[in-house]
């Protein structure tokens, strides 16, 4: 994790000293949500919403594997949305999502959602890198090619953006790189809100994904100076 922050020390500066002051950026590199956070402390001239780090790959595998389950097109599903940190701990929550006008919940049952749903989503990465040797390079691409036509182009459709905590509410600290539902509109995200986060079940998902970011950052604090 050191090794790979220090890159992004030098490009945040390199961004903070060359880049257009509305540049847009968007971390790939992992881990995606921490790197971000470095490369934005490095860039104090550039405003922090203007950094980001990729979660719509797992957005994206999300949707795949509940069109499968329900037999329906990714374009029928909504409201879905990947909280937290690109990681393992990330939450994919569909306790909001419409598949076709019908709630996700009443089409699928809570095992699967447990069992099957999230671990795929968490673990899908690194299942392709057993299966190919390779990593998932091509459905990477796609979703930066994704994130940043909608940061630019704007959506009405709930998307997943790590994006700055800052202003943020759903109880997050400051501080972070996390993965928020967001709309787009004029080139602006804006955190989706108003949803619940208050079962027992939910809650956890959520302190488990933000713990593994605070213990991130405490592992790079050297590099956020």
């Amino acid at each position: 994790m050191k090794d790979n922050g220090k890159i992004f020390v030098d490009t945040g500066k390199a961004i903070n000293d060359l880049a257009s002051r509305d540049v847009r950026v968007i971390v790939v590199g992992n881990p995606a949500n921490t790197n971000a956070l470095i490369c934005m402390n490095h860039a104090p001239k550039i405003p922090r919403k203007n950094f980001t780090a990729m979660t719509r790959l797992d957005h994206n595998r999300a949707l795949t594997q509940l069109a499968l389950k329900t037999n329906n097109p990714v374009s029928s599903i909504h409201n879905l949305a990947i909280w937290g940190n690109h990681s393992p701990t990330m939450y994919p929550d569909i306790r909001h999502t419409t598949v076709n006008g019908k709630k996700a919940t009443d089409l699928v049952d809570q095992k699967w959602i447990n069992d099957d749903f999230i671990p795929v989503v968490q673990q899908r990465g690194a299942a392709i890198i057993k299966a190919r040797k390779l990593s998932s390079a091509a459905s990477a691409a796609n979703a930066a090619l994704d994130h940043m036509r909608d940061w630019v182009q704007g959506t009405s459709e709930v998307v997943s953006m790590a994006i700055p905590s800052e202003g943020n509410s759903y109880g997050v600290p400051e501080g972070l790189i996390f993965s928020f539902p967001v709309t787009i509109k004029g080139g602006e995200y804006h955190t989706v809100q108003g949803i619940k986060l208050d079962d027992a079940y939910t809650q956890e998902k959520i302190k488990k994904t933000t713990e593994e970011l605070l213990q991130e950052r405490d592992m790079v604090k050297d590099l956020l100076k």
